[in-house]
């Protein structure tokens, strides 16, 4: 009897001792799992304001901020982590001509294997509102790094505006950008029919709502194409004011199988899809694109926003959040992280 009690004991033992060593190492593993994530925390360039990325078929990623006087391209495997890649000013501005001054928010595309750069510019002889159009320039060699770039001039606007973007969808090429018209900016969408041209203008929207209004002017700006996965497709726009603490981001959306340049398609959120966080120290969030991670798992969100309070555009950062669909397939953008928040990076980085 003594003899089968302590054989059962020490079975006892050894279960007990298997399952610790099971648990333990299932701890460790875990561990080891965590101590593998990769993390970035935002800003990610300090000076990054009008951020644009661009991810290419060679699965690095391209991204371009205002510098005001030159174009500066940024070539990476991580857009969170821009000081890994390389980095060259491949235009600087001519001292006269309709692009001399104030070049703002500049975005880089390939199409018809051909680079193109679409940026903001007025003349210097003027400096005014009335005199600033989105020009454009192309690079027709496979690395756009190389000394190649050509200047195609103005885009043929109907208008004076600003933050030209390029979007193709089923078959047709589009250019939306935001327009003066009197004392507001709106957001015009039309037909791209080559680098430098476009026809059907339609005014998709103009500033109604308070929070789009931040004297002296009223703003809507920056528009950006996203497909969503649902039913729809969505034109985010900035609202408000670069100097403005609740500048952020409004929305228009339309069916996939609408005519889009149709204003009728459209309609518009009432109220902003994205904006500051106080609590958080972020102000004026806005001006934004978007880009996948290098998986093309996740969606992303690159803005810039500033750590203060304050009334001039000065200490705009260029940031990135990932964000998510709700059961609709509409975007939700959350809220702005704080600054030095520890963030995973992009699923598939470095892999």
């Amino acid at each position: 009897m003594k003899l089968v009690i302590k054989i059962w004991v020490l079975a006892a033992m050894t279960i007990l001792l298997l399952a610790c060593g099971k648990q333990n190492s299932e701890n460790n593993d875990a561990g080891n799992s965590n101590a593998d994530k990769a993390y970035f925390t935002n800003p990610i360039l300090e000076q990054g304001a009008d951020p644009y990325v661009y991810l290419h078929t060679d699965g690095l990623y391209y991204t371009m901020v205002t510098r005001q006087d030159r174009l500066q391209l940024w070539r990476s495997v991580s857009f969170t982590d821009l000081e890994a890649g390389e980095n060259k000013v491949i235009w600087t501005m001519p001292a006269t001509g309709s692009n001399s001054c104030c070049i703002w928010a500049p975005e880089i595309h390939y199409f018809d294997d051909t680079w193109y750069i679409y940026y903001s510019a007025t003349d210097a002889a003027f400096g005014d509102d009335q005199h600033r159009y989105v020009h454009v320039m192309q690079n027709t060699s496979e690395n756009p790094f190389d000394d190649s770039w050509e200047e195609l001039g103005k885009v043929d606007t109907k208008y004076p505006g600003i933050d030209g973007n390029v979007f193709e969808y089923k078959g047709t090429r589009y250019f939306a950008y935001s327009p003066y018209i009197g004392n507001q900016s709106g957001i015009i969408l039309s037909k791209m029919t080559a680098p430098a041209e476009i026809e059907n203008e339609v005014v998709l929207g103009l500033p109604i709502y308070d929070w789009e209004k931040t004297p002296p002017r009223e703003i809507l700006e920056g528009p950006q194409f996203l497909e969503g996965p649902g039913d729809q497709i969505f034109i985010i726009y900035s609202a408000g004011a670069c100097w403005d603490d609740n500048y952020g981001l409004g929305m228009f959306s339309a069916q996939k199988d609408a005519d889009l340049l149709d204003p009728a398609s459209w309609s518009r959120s009432r109220l902003q899809v994205f904006g500051q966080n106080p609590d958080s120290s972020v102000y004026g969030p806005g001006h934004n694109c978007f880009t996948k991670s290098p998986d093309l798992e996740e969606d992303w969100i690159v803005y810039h926003a500033k750590r203060a309070s304050s009334n001039e555009c000065a200490g705009r950062s260029m940031r990135a959040q990932e964000f998510s669909w709700d059961e609709d397939g509409v975007p939700v953008f959350g809220e702005p992280y704080s600054v030095n928040t520890k963030l995973e990076v992009p699923s598939g980085t470095g892999n």
